[in-house]
């Protein structure tokens, strides 16, 4: 059961950005397992009962991260990723498709839905469906301006696909579509409510999930 990171949990994350190699880390390995994984492994699995029982009946998925970077992709770096993430989904194979998703980092962390990758094929799709269902988009907007929790994120069109006018045109000329928030480790962090406040944000951002499943190839 998860009961919330600690203040540990930052600072081994911080020690081994600044030791990313294996003798620190095998020297350091049983702080890792205690203060990192145990914890973030017991809120992947408590975030998808949670889920589980507000969405009956859907087919959830979990995946968490490893720690170890593939050896053919270091690229310099050390062995070890210095943060964490867990991506949770729906039904079809998680490939590319959209996810919910939450990461920790040595400083931080984050949480939202969105396309790991977005291909171009989706996002074209993606403003078809404005072309036609505008009125739904602007329902959208609205839904995230009425909080202060998640944003919008997406890279923009240097040469926008067209002018829609605003809000649209925010929604319209992105070459990858999420929803996002990041935070401080603050006491949301060390607590075992993390578990019901990540779930009521993924709850009001699935039809922003489920808007962009409609892409899914």
């Amino acid at each position: 059961m998860f009961e919330g990171f600690s203040e540990k949990t930052s600072e081994f994350l911080w020690d081994l950005k600044f030791n990313n190699e294996r003798p620190w880390f095998l020297a350091h390995k049983e702080e890792f397992l205690k203060n990192v994984k145990e914890p973030f492994d017991a809120l992947g699995k408590d975030l998808l009962e949670e889920m589980r029982c507000r969405f009956p009946g859907e087919d959830w998925n979990l995946h968490i991260s490893r720690i170890y970077r593939d050896a053919r992709r270091l690229f310099g770096r050390g062995p070890y990723k210095d943060h964490l993430w867990l991506t949770l989904w729906k039904g079809l194979p998680k490939g590319d498709n959209p996810a919910f998703w939450f990461e920790i980092s040595p400083e931080a962390y984050a949480c939202g839905t969105g396309f790991w990758a977005a291909e171009a094929s989706q996002m074209e799709a993606y403003r078809k469906y404005i072309d036609t269902n505008p009125a739904e988009i602007l329902r959208l907007d609205a839904m995230l301006k009425n909080q202060n929790r998640f944003v919008m994120r997406g890279e923009m069109y240097k040469r926008p696909k067209a002018d829609k006018g605003e809000p649209l045109n925010q929604w319209y000329n992105r070459r990858w579509l999420g929803f996002e928030h990041f935070g401080d480790y603050s006491p949301e962090l060390y607590s075992a409510n993390l578990v019901q406040t990540l779930a009521d944000g993924f709850e009001f951002l699935m039809p922003y999930y489920d808007l962009m499943c409609k892409f899914i190839r």
